[in-house]
Order: structure tokens, then C-alpha cells, then sequence
């Protein structure tokens, strides 16, 4: 039977256990000068802290692929060798504790140039700011009413950026990693061409689901050559932009549908698991949560595709957990803020449902 304590294996790759860390944002890099973009100690003692907590997988924030993809100007970036070596002391010790190290690359798209989430609730920064500049798109629409108007990108602009991945996934392998997840969700550059609420282009990287799934199927190609046969690439995709789940919204976006007919391209891409999130492309929109509330669009694409899925949101108990594994809803779950408050969840799992997961052996008593 499939547990939370059960590895996994990816290829050649073998993760100790189902218990993953989903990406989350620290804001806390420097946003100017010689250390941009560079992990600190911060990074070090947080993702540390998770690794000799039990956890089998622990994913990296959204790590920016061009100093324009930051979502703020205090977000990691893997485009130069000074930010590989900076990671290569966490992916080492990560590795020490029993953990794979992953990465998430990514660019923010029109949802750049901002402030971190405490100042301001994160507002927009203005190009003419310090720290500021002009996101692009795929389309010149802002993200809200108080956003950026972004530059919509060019074809040369566009591949320009899958260039910048494919560069990215290179420095990631010689930094340490061991997963490298492409990130198109959550209203950012990948998923803003995706939807149809956000790209609004009538050249072949607009309009169908063909051409709006293009750039994605770019970028997956470029980073699945660059990186090894033997090890992993993940997706991770806003599976619906919640508009369509709302009778009142007659507005178009991406949906769940959209999802598992994009889910049967990336597995025939050599993508070998998708990570299924939901939201953040539409500020509007009603979204109703709960505990697992993310989760059957997870076991959806799971069920109709074949593709292996890791599930989040409102992850929180560790029974809760083993369910969605035991009843096949997903082949992993990752969680986010309950490992911000608690490094040693899978630690809890373990003495809660009888399992085991690393654990130092400076932490073991007779």
C-alpha cells in the first residue's frame, strides 16, 4: 500500500518518502549589486531546517531564469555562476539529511516588479522606482487595476525566454539539484499565455489552445534537453483559473478540461509529474477553499491521464495526508505554509501514523 512513508521513484531518482515541500517565496535575497538573485543564510538555515525535519523532497522558491523574471527584486535567480555556488552549499546539505534537493524556475511575467508581501501587501513597483522596471507579457494587459501595463513580448522575445530556461535547468544541475520543475502557475508568465484571460494574441502564440499552450511546450522541450535523461522534470500548473466554476462569470479562462488535455502533451514531452495547484491569474475571481480544496483536480488528472500528480493546498494533518495517498487522489503530497509552521511535520507523521522518515542522528536518544 502507498503511504506517506513509501519512496518514490522518478526515473533514476528515488525520494525517500511522499512528504514534499511545495515552493514558497522568501523575498529575503539581496535586490541589488554583486549578490542579486543569491541565496543567504536565511535560505540555508530555512530549507535546512525542513531537510532534517523528515521531509523527502524539499523545492526551492520560484527561482527566476532572467533578473526581469523575479516576481520581486528580493526573489532567488539561477543566471549566473555566483548564485550556482550559493546554492550549491544547500543542495549539499540538503542531500547529507536524506533529502533531494528540487528547483523551480520561473518568470513572473506581467506579475513582476513587485514589493515583498509584508511591505504594502506587496504592491506594484513602478519602472521608475528604485528596484523597479517594466514586466512583459504575452498580452499588454495588466494584472489588476493597480499593476503594471506590461510590454507584450515579441517572437524573438519569447524565444529569447526559452532560451533563459533551458540556461537556467543547466546552471540548476551543476548547482545540485535533482528535480527541475517548470512553474506555469499561479498567474505567472507560463500560465499567463496558457489563459485566454490573460493572452490575448492572434499570432500563433495566442488564440487556440495550440497556440496558447506553445510557449509552455517551448520551454518544457528546451528544459527536458537540457537536463538529464535521469532525472526528473515536474510541472506545476494552476489547474482552473476559477472562473468557469462560477455559473455568474461568463468570463474565459483556463479550466480544468484545458488541464487534463494539457496534462497527455507534457507526459508525451517527457514531464514526469505534474505538480496541481489552482488560482492567481484572475484577482477576482471566487475561489472556494477548504481542507484539501485543490485536491480533485489533482486525483482528476491523475485518473484520466495516467499522469503521476502531486497534490496541495490546506494540507494539514497527517491523516489527511495518508488518505488522499491510500485512496490514489495522488502519488505525493507537498505542502507549504504547515511546513513554515512546523520544519518537523513529517517527523509528526511519523509518530503519529508509524512510519519513519530521516531523522539526524544528532536528534536520536536511546
Amino acid at each position: 500500500m502507498i503511504s506517506l512513508f513509501t519512496p518514490y521513484t522518478l526515473r533514476s531518482l528515488t525520494i525517500p518518502n511522499r512528504i514534499w515541500m511545495a515552493a514558497m517565496c522568501q523575498y529575503s535575497a539581496a535586490p541589488e549589486g554583486e549578490a542579486v538573485g543569491v541565496p543567504t543564510d536565511w535560505h540555508f538555515a530555512h530549507l535546512a531546517a525542513r531537510a532534517s525535519g523528515g521531509t523527502g523532497l524539499i523545492i526551492t522558491e520560484a527561482t527566476a531564469v532572467s533578473p526581469e523574471g523575479r516576481i520581486s527584486p528580493y526573489d532567488l535567480g539561477i543566471w549566473n555562476d555566483t548564485q550556482v555556488s550559493a546554492f550549491q552549499r544547500i543542495t549539499a546539505f540538503l542531500k547529507t539529511q536524506g533529502t533531494v534537493a528540487g528547483i523551480q524556475l520561473a518568470h513572473a511575467g506581467r506579475k513582476a516588479s513587485t514589493e515583498r508581501t509584508w511591505v504594502d501587501r506587496g504592491r506594484r513597483i513602478a519602472p521608475g522606482e528604485a528596484h523597479g522596471w517594466t514586466p512583459v507579457g504575452p498580452s499588454a494587459l495588466p494584472f489588476s487595476d493597480t499593476s503594471t501595463t506590461p510590454e507584450e513580448l515579441t517572437t524573438a522575445g519569447i524565444r529569447a525566454i526559452v532560451r533563459e530556461f533551458a540556461e537556467a535547468a543547466e546552471r540548476a544541475l551543476a548547482a545540485g539539484f535533482e528535480v527541475a520543475e517548470i512553474h506555469g502557475a499561479h498567474g505567472y508568465l507560463i500560465h499567463q499565455f496558457l489563459s485566454p484571460h490573460s493572452n490575448h494574441r492572434t499570432d500563433e502564440y495566442g488564440g487556440s489552445f495550440e497556440g496558447r499552450t506553445r510557449f509552455a511546450l517551448e520551454v518544457v522541450d528546451a528544459v527536458r534537453a537540457a537536463w538529464p535523461d535521469d532525472l526528473p522534470v515536474f510541472f506545476r500548473i494552476s489547474a482552473t483559473d476559477w472562473l468557469t466554476e462560477n455559473p455568474e462569470d461568463a468570463r474565459e479562462g483556463w479550466t480544468a478540461d484545458d488541464t487534463v488535455r494539457f496534462a497527455k502533451e507534457l507526459q508525451a514531452r517527457g514531464v514526469d509529474l505534474m505538480d496541481i495547484s489552482t488560482g492567481a491569474n484572475v484577482p477576482d475571481a471566487k475561489i472556494v477553499t477548504g481542507p484539501g480544496y485543490q485536491v480533485p483536480f489533482a486525483e482528476r488528472v491523475r485518473n484520466e491521464t495516467g499522469m503521476p500528480v502531486a497534490a496541495v493546498g490546506m494540507i494539514t494533518e497527517p491523516a489527511q495526508a495518508q488518505e488522499i495517498l491510500t485512496s490514489g487522489k495522488a502519488d505525493a503530497v507537498l505542502l507549504a505554509r504547515e511546513l513554515l509552521r512546523n520544519p518537523y511535520w513529517a517527523r509528526r507523521a511519523a509518530e503519529e501514523l508509524g512510519g519513519q522518515v530521516p531523522s539526524p542522528i544528532q536528534y536520536h536518544r536511546a
